[in-house]
């Protein structure tokens, strides 16, 4: 059982998306989630590093190189998009403004805690998450359900990392499943397609229940 692709991931994600959301996005799969946008659905996304409007990734001949999202790859500007130094990008995430923010994960717990920004004994990289988890509406994860190199779950009981907020994950997309997190828990709601219910449960490394309203056997 393979499941979903970084860019099925992304773009899974993209469908829960609504018409008139302003979303953040941030490295990794998320930043891939701007390209799958269905044409006449109109989301606003934001990179931390001052833009508003930001749309999908150039082609290698349109790159521009004064224009990067926050993980310093090349983006482009949808019409009216608008640009602003990195002060102004964050009082617009602290005031609640965004819909959703997406975010990449190292570990979310079955209470919603997530650690995104640093492997003891590693580089720490510190970003502006800690701001956007408790400045967006809503958190959404985009991730691998587990670690590459280790193959340990990443969807844990109490994560092991060092925490970027605690109790602030809304919803979380893997390549296997999609999980939502409330005050009753964790709640696996859909499976990717032909992965099974006990294939998650074995790589996943907390308890959840399960509410399956699509996908998935």
């Amino acid at each position: 059982m393979s499941g979903r692709s970084r860019l099925e991931i992304a773009a899974r994600v993209a469908a829960d998306l609504a018409d008139g959301d302003y979303v953040n996005v941030g490295l990794g799969i998320p930043l891939l989630v701007p390209e799958h946008v269905e044409a006449g659905k109109q989301v606003v996304f934001h990179s931390e590093n001052g833009l508003l409007g930001m749309g999908a990734a150039p082609a290698p001949a349109d790159r521009d190189p004064d224009l990067t999202e926050a993980g310093k790859g090349y983006t482009t500007l949808r019409p009216g998009a608008a640009i602003c130094d990195s002060a102004m990008s964050f009082a617009l995430i602290r005031s609640g403004r965004l819909s959703v923010t997406i975010l990449g994960a190292l570990q979310v717990s079955a209470d919603g805690d997530l650690a995104n920004w640093h492997v003891p004994g590693g580089r720490p990289g510190v970003g502006g998450a800690m701001d956007l988890v408790h400045g967006a509406r809503r958190v959404w994860i985009a991730m691998e359900h587990t670690d590459r190199r280790s193959g340990a779950p990443k969807i844990v009981e109490k994560c092991e990392y060092p925490l970027t907020g605690r109790g602030v994950v809304h919803r979380v997309y893997t390549d296997l499943a999609v999980f939502d997190i409330g005050p009753g828990g964790l709640v696996l709601s859909e499976l990717a397609p032909g992965v099974g219910a006990d294939y998650v449960r074995e790589r996943t490394g907390a308890s959840f229940r399960t509410a399956l309203a699509r996908g998935g056997a």
